[in-house]
Order: C-alpha cells, then sequence, then structure tokens
C-alpha cells in the first residue's frame, strides 16, 4: 500500500527566496505527524503546496499512490484532503451549524444531520445556533476544524491548531485528533506548541530555512542538536 502522502524533492521559490527546499517525506496513513520549524522555515508554504494553493517549482507529490501536484486546489479537497488555516475563516454571521453546512452539496437533511454529529464530536452542540461571530476565538477554531470533516477526508492538515486556543478547548481538539487517527485518518499539523507536538505526534519533520533538517520520533527531536541550533542558534 503506498503512503497516504508522499512528498519527493519538492522545491518552491519567491524570487530569489527558496520557501522549500528539496524536501521529501511520507506520511503512513492512520498516524499523526508535526510539522515544526522557526518561522519562515516554510511549514505554511509547503503546506499550500500540498493543497496546490500554491504551484511547485519541482518535485513531486502523490496522495494514496496518486500524483496531485499540478492539480486545482478544489480538486485536491475532493480527493480527500482537508486543510485549516492559521487565520480564522469561520462566517461570523451564520451560526455554528451553518457555518459547517454551506461547505456542502446535496441533501441538507444530510448536511445537517452530519453538521450536529461533528459539533457533538468537539462538544459544541449547545452552541450550534449561536453566530460563530459571538464564539470564543477558541470555539471558533473548534468550528473550523469540523468543518474540515465536512467532506470526510483521509489526510488532514492542520495549521497551528493550538494557538490562541484555552487549555480546556485545546483538550478537546487533541482528544478529537487521537479519535480521528483511530478511525483511520492521517494527520500533519504545524505547530510551535512544543508540548502538544511532542505528546500528540508519533512522528516529527523539522524544517529550516525551507530544508528539511531532522526525521523521527519526538524524544529523538528534542535532543536533536541541528533542530536545537535552528531553534535557538546555539
Amino acid at each position: 500500500m503506498p503512503p497516504a502522502l508522499e512528498i519527493e524533492n519538492l522545491r518552491k521559490h519567491f524570487g530569489g527566496v527558496s520557501a522549500v527546499d528539496g524536501v521529501s517525506l511520507a506520511l503512513e496513513s492512520g498516524r499523526i505527524y508535526g510539522l515544526i520549524g522557526p518561522n519562515g522555515s516554510g511549514k505554511t508554504t509547503l503546506f499550500n503546496c500540498i493543497t496546490g494553493v500554491e504551484r511547485r517549482d519541482a518535485g513531486r507529490v502523490a496522495f494514496n499512490g496518486e500524483r496531485i501536484d499540478g492539480l486545482k486546489p478544489w480538486v485536491i479537497a475532493q480527493k480527500g484532503i482537508g486543510r485549516t488555516f492559521q487565520v480564522i475563516r469561520v462566517f461570523p454571521e451564520l451560526s455554528a451549524l451553518e457555518n459547517l453546512m454551506v461547505v456542502t452539496r446535496g441533501s441538507r437533511a444530510a448536511a445537517r444531520a452530519r453538521a450536529l454529529e461533528l459539533l457533538t464530536f468537539v462538544r459544541l452542540e449547545g452552541l450550534r445556533d449561536e453566530y460563530a461571530g459571538n464564539l470564543s476565538y477558541g470555539q471558533q477554531k473548534l468550528v473550523e476544524f469540523v468543518r474540515v470533516l465536512m467532506r470526510d477526508p483521509s489526510l488532514i492538515l492542520l495549521d497551528e491548531p493550538a494557538a490562541g486556543v484555552n487549555r480546556t478547548l485545546l483538550n478537546d481538539l487533541l482528544d478529537a485528533v487521537r479519535r480521528l487517527r483511530d478511525r483511520g485518518k492521517t494527520i500533519l499539523l504545524v505547530e510551535h506548541d512544543m508540548k502538544v507536538v511532542m505528546g500528540l505526534c508519533e512522528t516529527v519533520f523539522v524544517l529550516d530555512h525551507g530544508e528539511k533538517i531532522a526525521e523521527g520520533p519526538p524524544g529523538v527531536i528534542q535532543t536533536d542538536e541541528r533542530v536545537i541550533e535552528a531553534y535557538f542558534g546555539r
């Protein structure tokens, strides 16, 4: 069985800057992976290249053995890849329930049932009729997170899910991520909170100046001299 996601020698330049410089990695199905690195190391650009938001300059991206580099973002999404963004993108004047239903087509009744199931999944069913703009920052992040799940993607890319979220809601989110993994989903998350990364991820990839400088279990990554130097300049 091919990896859920396979990236080979991916490159993306902006002018003279190498945002992603020859990155290769592979994700097996049903596991949680972390992608870390200092600000400007290329993490979000890598996400953008995977999802078709940015066109790669070179390299290969394959999803379940099928090449997806060069495809439009919505085509990639339809194949089963979902993502969140650093900046929350909820519709403030729609309810939490409507924020989920708006991304679906077809049966309204089926969409409503799925949305209610997902709000219950993250313990927000009691706020289903509340305007998203009235929810707390952490609650809005949970809404955005489960909105990605409306299409039942098999690969989920999370861009800084813990940022600005209080500990209680964060625990709900992390618990939900683990339950998704247990259901066979593959998760790749960008995160600056090292406690989250080390406690959640099974394998961690480290980028610095667009290059992958380390890969391995969290315990090994924590003591890697190249990683320490990238973060602390030692």
